[in-house]
């Protein structure tokens, strides 16, 4: 069973940024499809930035020209850096993994638990 473990939340104010990582504990990290997710109280879940195998990207457009998803494969891990912040970006991020290339779809097979990104104005 693959595991998820993110890190990098915190709290900032408007305009300033943060960088999540995502460690995966396969060794196969390379041949799966990363992603992040976000949830904010009371909304569903919705995807933030998808990375493909090759390294192809997708981004929702809440997020283009302000986050980038990027990745290490030598270090099994997936990152998101997130720069000019808002409020509104304000949730819960989830790392996301699957053999199959689901994009920003909510339909990932494995998850992490989650780390807590608040942005005050």
């Amino acid at each position: 069973q693959v595991q998820l473990v993110e890190s990098g939340g915190g709290s900032v104010q408007t305009g300033g940024s943060l960088r999540l990582s995502c460690v995966v504990s396969d060794y196969t990290y390379s041949t799966y499809y990363m992603a992040w997710f976000r949830q904010a109280p009371g909304k569903e879940r919705e995807g933030v930035a998808a990375m493909e195998r090759f390294g192809g990207t997708t981004y929702a457009d809440s997020v283009k020209g302000r986050f980038t998803i990027s990745q290490d494969n030598a270090k099994n891990t997936l990152y998101l850096q997130m720069n000019s912040l808002k409020p509104e970006d304000t949730a819960m991020y989830y790392c996301a993994a699957d053999r199959a290339n689901r994009v920003l779809l909510d339909r990932y097979n494995y998850w992490g638990q989650g780390t807590q990104v608040t942005v005050s104005s």
